[in-house]
Order: structure tokens, then C-alpha cells, then sequence
């Protein structure tokens, strides 16, 4: 038994020692690029915070995404090329795969390619408030087939990139001021001078009104109850909640102070002589 053992090893010892060693050789390439692949993405966030945050923070995901991926290919090439496979063949090979499953997953590289494009053209960035169709929310990252929103009640929204990209997107912070559109009636008898003086004076005094643009006072309409004024206000992203709610709160308290009158929708029905709105009984 040990002479038939013996015999075999020699006659394959070759063999087996070229499959430990290439064995050996793939472990190794594959432990390598997991750390590789790690250290890579570290660096990209190391290089994010280098420059100073000036790398949009929903780049740092995507590229993180890409490095590694790319260790990853490049990784399995040699694992491929040690096993001794024709690797120029395999690629040509693999090009027509990925021809034939870039088809049947048209939607999906979609999404990667409108993230690209997305992270390229950069409509938004972290941060931004957007709406998009039936999307609205804070953008919190882009991904290669998604982008995470979060709602202004907290609510998590994962949105497609091609649904993004394919529809017109408003964008409510890139700008960094938002006009806003105070709207009170006052009775038909009231002046109309007063009325606008209020406004004009509610938007002097607060300093979170910006001057540039410049704030506007105007007869929006005439209603059906009421004379309706506005008051056009410009404010930065910062100030514009509280100052719209703070506005809206002071017009009303103003108005009435200064003897103006906010009246309700009333109709006034005229009944023709010989009618009543009791019915008649025989």
C-alpha cells in the first residue's frame, strides 16, 4: 500500500504541488483585494475630508462604490489568468454576456446611468431639499441605482435614479433664498392704504427680511367677501419657515390693531316679495 503510494506521488507530485501553489496564490489575491478594496474606500473618504468637504458628499459613496468594485474585476482577472484560463478570450466572452445581460437588465443600468449622470450634472447635493414627481425630501445620498430622501416627517424614501433623471426636478434650496406670499382680506370698507401700510411696516422691521430683492406690496385680488392683500418677501432657506409662520401670526394681530377688519365668506340672499323659506302647508 505505502510502494502504491508512493508511486502515485511521484508520478503527480508535480501536479499537486502546482494546485497548492496556485491555490495558495488565489487566496492570497482574494484576501488582498478585500483589503485592498477596504483601504480603498477609506481613502476616498480621507480625500473627501483632505480638500476640506469640498467634494460633494453624494460623490463619496459612488466613487467609494466604483474603487472597490474595480479591485474587484481586476482581482478576479488574475485569479483567472493563475487558474490558467485564456483570459483575452474570457474577456471577449464576457463582453458578449455583458451585451446579452445589459438587455435583459436595461432598467437597472438605467438607474447606474442617470446616478451618473445625476453625480455629474449635479441638480442636487446632500442636503438639498427637491421634489420630483411624487418625491419630495432632503437628499441623503446618491446611490449607483438610488437616491435616499428623507420627508420633512421623517419618512424614509428610496427614489430610482432614472425617475429622477427623467422628470423635471425643483429644487428648493439651490438657490438659497425663497420668496414667500403673505395673503390677508380686509372688508370693503376698509382703506386700502392702511392695509398696505401694515404689511409694509411688518416687512421693515423684521431683519430677516432680505433687501435685496426687495419686498412688494400690492392688491392681489378682489373676493367675493374681501379685498386680498399680499405681501411679497424674500428670506434665506435658513429664515424662511420661521419667518413665514411668524408673518402669518403678526398680519392678523396688525391688521386688527389697526382697526382693519378680516372678514369671513357670507352670502346675502334676496327673497322675492310672497316667498318664504318655510314651506307652505295646505
Amino acid at each position: 500500500m505505502t510502494e502504491k503510494f508512493h508511486a502515485f506521488w511521484q508520478s503527480h507530485a508535480e501536479l499537486f504541488l502546482d494546485l497548492i501553489y496556485k491555490g495558495v496564490l488565489v487566496i492570497a489575491v482574494m484576501i488582498a483585494s478585500v483589503i485592498l478594496a477596504k483601504l480603498a474606500r477609506r481613502s476616498v473618504s480621507r480625500a473627501h475630508q483632505r480638500l476640506n468637504n469640498r467634494l460633494d458628499v453624494t460623490l463619496v459613496p459612488l466613487l467609494s462604490s466604483l474603487a472597490a468594485w474595480s479591485i474587484y474585476v481586476l482581482a478576479l482577472v488574475i485569479v483567472l489568468d493563475i487558474l490558467g484560463f485564456n483570459t483575452s478570450s474570457l474577456i471577449a466572452l464576457l463582453g458578449a454576456a455583458g451585451l446579452a445581460i445589459g438587455l435583459a437588465l436595461k432598467d437597472t443600468l438605467s438607474h447606474i446611468a442617470a446616478g451618473i449622470m445625476l453625480l455629474i450634472l449635479r441638480p442636487f447635493k446632500a442636503g438639498d431639499y427637491i421634489e420630483c414627481g411624487s418625491f419630495a425630501g432632503s437628499v441623503r445620498e446618491v446611490g449607483l441605482f438610488n437616491t435616499i430622501l428623507e420627508t420633512a416627517d421623517g419618512l424614509y424614501v428610496s427614489a430610482p435614479n432614472s425617475s429622477l433623471w427623467g422628470s423635471p426636478i425643483k429644487n428648493y434650496t439651490r438657490n438659497g433664498k425663497r420668496r414667500m406670499d403673505i395673503l390677508v382680506g380686509i372688508d370693503y370698507g376698509d382703506s386700502l392704504e392702511t392695509g398696505l401700510a401694515v404689511l409694509t411696516a411688518l416687512a421693515q422691521q423684521d431683519e430677516r427680511v432680505l433687501k435685496e430683492p426687495g419686498f412688494q406690496v400690492m392688491v392681489q385680488s378682489m373676493g367675493d367677501s374681501s379685498v386680498n392683500l399680499q405681501l411679497r418677501a424674500w428670506a434665506t432657506m435658513e429664515h424662511y419657515w420661521p419667518l413665514y409662520w411668524e408673518l402669518n401670526r403678526r398680519v392678523k394681530e396688525q391688521i386688527e390693531a389697526a382697526g382693519l377688519t378680516i372678514p369671513f365668506p357670507q352670502r346675502v340672499l334676496t327673497m322675492a316679495p310672497g316667498h318664504s323659506l318655510t314651506k307652505d302647508k295646505d
